[in-house]
């Protein structure tokens, strides 16, 4: 399982859909998309930042994960960004890549 962080923000349909649901529902809802794709729905919290939600879960893939999102933002009511999450461990693994790589310029 790979672990991301989905973030949203809502148009002015989607509060609307909000205010008439509540969050409770709306939590339940994402629970049931993520779960649906072979997920685990870590959390999901409501900000009044730059972005309405954040959803933290474990999807199966990185392609699972993109079609999740892009179901999220095809009802046109939420926009959503994907951001993959590594663990410190996954850090050290990729630091520790041989990758040849040439400054523009040098």
């Amino acid at each position: 399982m790979a672990k991301f962080l989905l973030t949203t923000n809502y148009t002015g349909g989607g509060l609307e859909g909000l205010t008439a649901d509540g969050g409770t529902v709306r939590v339940e809802v994402v629970r049931a998309l993520v779960e649906n794709a072979g997920g685990r729905l870590e959390a999901l919290y409501f900000s009044f930042g730059q972005y309405d939600t954040y959803v933290i879960c474990d999807l199966p893939d990185e392609v699972t994960a993109t079609a999740v999102a892009i179901a999220v933002r095809a009802g046109g009511l939420v926009n959503a960004r994907l951001i993959p999450l590594l663990t410190p461990e996954q850090v050290d693994a990729v630091v520790n890549l041989p990758v040849a790589y040439r400054q523009p310029g040098h």
